[in-house]
């Protein structure tokens, strides 16, 4: 059997599915399904045509109606279409069954999230946590993988085994015990960088955190001056990226962390584990939104849910509203009576909202214009010096004489 590694890249013309139900209504949906869009454009797909449907939750069988269905069977082979995307998790059943319908690759949320992940994978370690990842999600789908062999299931006795089940066995074994290996490894990678964090000594540590393809990595290259892989595409940065960075002689480490999505798989939570140690550890966090976005909101909501996921410690944080040079807003008339919405405010009235009541905790810049950054800096000088007056309270805080240093390293 093939090892489950790096998937080859997705070319093919997608069509995009998702539901309308109680708890996710149609704009939701439309959200959820523009976000599976640039999924499915940074792993190399081209979307072209969005089904929903509304039910009151998936069917079982079929995630869709079978009616549907049907529609999207005539639609798949009247355009080509070579690749289906399902904006869910699919049950074995549910992808076993449309797959026979519609005769063509079916990928759910969580395979082409995996997908990205193998794709983008730079370093020994990401690549391990990625495949640990993949191997679980594959053990319980290993059956459909087999429907091309005769699975005998009459008879009880000696020789009444199918060729196919005892294939199946032979390869869940396989997988059981890559799993195992992989675990061993990434414990192994673990005990080695957590000998390097302890080797940075007792410098202050802040993590950029936030949702993917916020602005994290521009930002990481404009405080430390280096370069950071960045791009406009999802999941850019996989590996960890620490840096020193000085303000006013006062050196503290920065780290740049993979961006949180919604219905990020729970196996690469798990398995990426080790590269959030730098969320654990850090003693401020930096939560970069992009305010262009309409569900910003929402994203914050979801990192916020994630983060307390990964360490549910209180820990001081900041709010970088980043974007603010793609912002826009959609200006009332005079007499236009109807609800003002995020939509229709402009910045200045944004920032009077909840946002207000942050105080100092909440900035708005641009990091690829460059814009509010000496504020910016001001800001993580006086936070970072806070947290260090407080670990060494008797520090004269002469960082001139500072000596505690650390080489730049990108965490593999």
């Amino acid at each position: 059997m093939k090892d489950f590694i790096i998937t080859e890249a997705l070319t093919e013309k997608a069509v995009l599915i998702g539901l309308i139900t109680p708890e996710q209504n149609e704009e939701k949906a439309k959200e959820y399904l523009d976000e599976l869009a640039f999924l499915a454009e940074t792993a190399g797909a081209e979307p072209v045509k969005v089904f929903t449907q509304g039910l009151p939750h998936a069917h079982p069988v079929t995630f869709v109606g079978s009616g549907k269905l049907q529609e999207i069977k005539v639609y798949v082979e009247e355009n080509e279409i070579g690749l289906v995307l399902i904006d869910d998790e699919l049950s074995p059943k549910q992808l076993k069954n449309i797959e026979n319908e519609l005769k063509v690759k079916i990928l759910d949320r969580t395979t082409l999230i995996l997908d990205i992940f193998a794709q983008r994978a730079q370093t020994a370690h990401a690549r391990t946590q990625v495949e640990l990842a993949q191997y679980q999600y594959l053990l319980p789908r290993l059956t459909r993988l087999w429907t091309h062999l005769e699975r005998q299931r009459g008879g009880v006795g000696i020789g009444m085994k199918g060729p196919g089940e005892t294939q199946l066995e032979t390869d869940r074994r396989i997988i059981l015990d890559k799993i195992s290996l992989l675990k061993k490894r990434l414990i192994e990678i673990d005990r080695q960088k957590a000998t390097q964090r302890k080797n940075r000594g007792k410098m202050v540590r802040v993590a950029l955190v936030g949702y993917t393809n916020v602005g994290k990595s521009t930002l990481m290259n404009v405080l430390s001056k280096s370069e950071v892989f960045a791009e406009n595409k999802l999941f850019a940065t996989l590996d960890t990226t620490v840096r020193k960075v000085i303000i006013h002689n006062l050196p503290f480490l920065l780290s740049d962390t993979v961006g949180f999505i919604r219905k990020l798989p729970t196996h690469l939570i798990e398995s990426f584990k080790s590269t959030l140690d730098e969320v654990r550890e850090a003693d401020l966090l930096v939560h970069v939104v992009d305010i262009s976005h309409p569900a910003f909101e929402e994203q914050i909501e979801i990192v916020n849910k994630t983060l307390h996921d990964i360490d549910d410690r209180e820990k001081p944080m900041i709010l970088v509203f980043n974007k603010i040079d793609a912002f826009t807003y959609i200006k009332k008339e005079e007499d236009d009576l109807t609800p003002r919405t995020k939509e229709n405010i402009d910045l200045d009235e944004l920032k009077r909202t909840w946002m207000s009541k942050m105080h100092d905790n909440c900035i708005f810049i641009s990091a690829k214009e460059k814009r509010n950054m000496d504020e910016l800096k001001e800001l993580f000088y006086q936070k970072v010096k806070e947290i260090h007056i407080t670990r060494f309270p008797y520090n004269d805080f002469l960082f001139q004489d500072y000596e505690e240093t650390i080489e730049e390293e990108d965490i593999e």
